[in-house]
């Protein structure tokens, strides 16, 4: 396992919308096991694979207690609630501000071997899942305020 260099706001491959996996593969093992150390080096609680600079739909997700879910090519199938909290971003180091997110999110998805699965995060972990979801879709969590928006336009994004 290695770390990868994280790509940050203003390169545009963070705006780009990120291919889904096809081969569940060693080379994916690598991206996913890369991408959890990459994420715990730089005290980060989610990554996906494009933060990395890798256009492919996977994310490793902190759950707390050595305890990390891989979701690949995830789906977001139910939300409930909605919760405005603060966020940061690896990709956007140093910024911070209250997005509002789900509440409560499931999704379906594959792991790290092609197996399906469904998953439902509340508080926390529903905001992680959406964000990260978000980055596959080419959004970051600075588009959803002004004040996110003023701070992109500043530092290196029209």
């Amino acid at each position: 396992m290695s770390t990868r260099k994280i790509v940050v706001l203003g390169n545009e491959t963070l705006r780009k919308k990120s291919k889904p996996v096809t081969d569940f593969d060693e080379s994916l093992w690598q991206l996913l096991d890369d991408m959890k150390t990459t994420m715990l080096e730089k005290k980060g609680m989610g990554i996906s694979a494009v933060q990395v600079g890798v256009l492919r739909r996977a994310i490793v997700i902190d759950l707390g207690e050595d305890e990390f879910l891989e979701i690949i090519n995830p789906e977001i199938i139910k939300t409930k609630g909605r919760v405005t909290d603060s966020e940061g971003c690896l990709s956007v180091p140093g910024f911070y501000c209250d997005v509002p997110r789900p509440r409560v999110v499931k999704i379906f998805a594959f792991d790290r071997h092609g197996k399906p699965f469904e998953f439902e995060g509340e508080e926390y972990i529903a905001r992680c899942i959406c964000h990260e979801i978000d980055h596959l879709n080419g959004v970051l969590f600075v588009d959803y305020t002004d004040e996110g928006k003023e701070y992109k336009r500043t530092h290196g994004e029209k």
